[in-house]
C-alpha cells in the first residue's frame, strides 16, 4: 500500500474514528491529537500484516484514548472549577441515530466512569461492538469487559439525562429561556426551571464564572439574570446546533465568548452546562 493509498483509507475511517475519541475523552483537542498519534503510526505500519484496517485503527485510537484519560485525571482534579466537555457544532461529529450519546449533557455523565468502565461502554452501547471484539480492543479478558460494562450501565442507568421529545420543543424553551434572561425576567425565567435545576459553569480560571455547581431555580434565575445586566451579555447571540441540540453561542466580533446548552424534559430545564473558557470555544469559531 502506497503512502497515498494509506492517507486515504485512514481519511475514510476519520470521522468514525473522531467520533470514537471525543465520546471517550471529551474533549475535540485531544481527540485530534489522539488522531494525529494514530496517524502516524497507520502511515509506519507494515500494513501487508493488516487485515481489517478499520479494527487495527479502532485498537490503536481506543488505547491511545485510554492512556490519555488516564492521565487527564490528574489535570483535571488541578482544574480551576467545574470541568465540562467541549461544546462542538453538531456537524463535526458523525451522522448518529441516537443524539443521546453525543449531547453534553450524557458527556458529563460518562465522566464519572473509570477510563476502562469508559471505554468499554462506548465502544459496546454508541458503537455496538460485541465482547470478544472489546476484548481484543483494550486488552482486557472478555469476562472483565462484561463486568466494566454492567458497572458502567448502571451509573448511567441510575443518572441518565433527560432529553426533549422533539427538537422543535428544545428550541422553542431554549428560545422563551434566552428572552426571560434579556428581559431581565426573574419570575417567567424560574417558571422555566425544574426544581432540581442545576447549572454548571467552565471557565478554566479564564474568565468570570461560578466556579462551582448552582442549584435551584431562584438561585440558577438570579446568577443569569445578575450575569447578564453586569455586561456578561455584551455581543451577538444566536441559537447554534451543538453536540447534537439547538444551544445558545455568545459572539464578540466573529469570536464565541460563551456557549450554553440545556438539559430538558419538554417541559422544564434541568440543568445548564455554561461554556466561558476560551480555550474550549474554539471549535465553534
Amino acid at each position: 500500500m502506497s503512502p497515498d493509498e494509506a492517507a486515504t483509507l485512514f481519511g475514510a475511517h476519520r470521522s468514525r474514528l473522531f467520533g470514537l475519541a471525543y465520546r471517550m475523552l471529551g474533549s475535540a483537542a485531544e481527540a485530534e491529537d489522539v488522531l494525529q498519534e494514530a496517524h502516524v503510526r497507520w502511515q509506519a505500519a507494515d500494513h501487508a500484516t493488516i487485515e481489517a484496517p478499520g479494527g487495527w485503527l479502532t485498537t490503536v485510537v481506543s488505547r491511545l484514548c485510554l492512556d490519555q484519560l488516564k492521565s487527564a485525571r490528574s489535570r483535571r482534579e488541578a482544574y480551576v472549577g467545574t470541568w465540562l466537555p467541549e461544546p462542538l457544532p453538531t456537524e463535526r461529529l458523525e451522522t448518529a441515530p441516537d443524539l443521546e450519546s453525543i449531547s453534553l449533557a450524557f458527556l458529563v455523565l460518562l465522566e464519572a466512569l473509570s477510563p476502562l468502565e469508559r471505554a468499554v461502554f462506548v465502544l459496546r452501547e454508541v458503537f455496538d461492538y460485541d465482547f470478544a471484539e472489546i476484548a481484543a480492543i483494550i486488552g482486557r479478558e472478555e469476562a472483565a469487559c462484561r463486568q466494566l460494562a454492567h458497572r458502567a450501565r448502571e451509573h448511567v442507568r441510575a443518572k441518565r439525562p433527560r432529553f426533549a421529545r422533539s427538537r422543535e420543543q428544545h428550541e422553542q424553551l431554549l428560545g422563551a429561556f434566552l428572552g426571560a434572561i434579556a428581559q431581565g425576567d426573574l419570575d417567567g425565567l424560574q417558571q422555566l426551571l425544574a426544581d432540581d435545576v442545576i447549572a454548571w459553569s467552565d471557565s478554566g480560571g479564564r474568565a468570570r464564572a461560578a466556579r462551582n455547581p448552582v442549584f435551584g431555580p431562584d438561585r440558577v434565575a438570579r446568577l443569569l439574570i445578575g450575569t447578564a445586566k453586569k455586561g456578561g451579555a455584551h455581543g451577538t447571540l444566536s441559537l447554534v446546533e451543538i453536540n447534537g441540540w439547538p444551544a445558545a453561542v455568545l459572539w464578540d466580533h466573529g469570536v464565541a465568548v460563551a456557549a450554553m446548552s440545556i438539559e430538558t424534559d419538554d417541559e422544564k430545564i434541568h440543568s445548564l452546562h455554561i461554556m466561558v473558557n476560551p480555550d474550549k470555544l474554539a471549535a465553534l469559531h
